[in-house]
């Protein structure tokens, strides 16, 4: 399966669009890595655990949107953008959407 942020593959033409796919997921954090946050937060630096959760978060979405895609009969999504909000103070969802379609290689010319 191919993904792109982009609205074509290069060196591929689109034969068929499928339509909108998307995938989403809600992740909350542990109680102790919250905690753990909450003290890096008074030092400064990276939320590491924050980090790894949003990571996961955004691979299953990825992950949930290409079945999708591949339900329909796509190889490729184009378009793909992501986007998250919270949900409760801790948790926050992530959902990946893109445009399903069918390619095949450009004929050279």
């Amino acid at each position: 399966m191919i993904i792109t942020t982009l609205p074509e593959v290069p060196g591929y033409r689109i034969v068929k669009v499928l339509g909108v796919v998307k995938g989403n997921t809600v992740r909350a954090t542990h109680l102790g890595k919250d905690f753990l946050a909450g003290l890096r937060q008074l030092v400064g630096g990276e939320l590491k655990e924050y980090t790894e959760m949003l990571s996961n978060a955004r691979a299953e979405s990825e992950r949930r949107m290409m079945e999708e895609a591949a339900r329909l009969g796509a190889n490729a999504v184009v378009n793909v953008r992501f986007v998250s909000g919270n949900i409760t103070q801790n948790s926050a969802e992530i959902l990946a959407y893109g445009t399903a379609v069918v390619v095949e290689p450009e004929q050279p010319a």
